[in-house]
């Protein structure tokens, strides 16, 4: 799915923008769960309730491209007691 580029730096306007842009967005994610054999009430709700979910990580986490990677996390003690298997 492709979203459209702002057309204007005035945050209201952006707004109004990113508005029709997400509602547009979402009548075809509803539209593609009805096929799916959803209904439009619980499927809005379920939307409703994950954007709740990205928003609460966001205000918690509002760049998390920055976190380190669990790679580059130094190695710590061994899970387990080192127990061999067949």
């Amino acid at each position: 799915m492709t979203f459209p580029s702002p057309k204007t730096e005035s945050p209201a306007q952006r707004f109004e923008e990113a508005t029709t842009a997400a509602r547009d967005a979402l009548e075809r994610v509803i539209a593609a769960a009805n096929e799916a054999g959803w209904g439009t009430e619980e499927i809005t709700a379920a939307l409703l309730k994950a954007a709740q979910l990205m928003i609460d990580a966001n205000r918690r986490d509002p760049d998390p491209a920055d976190d380190p990677s669990i790679s580059d996390a130094p190695a710590r003690e061994q899970i387990g007691h080192g127990e061999l298997y067949d």
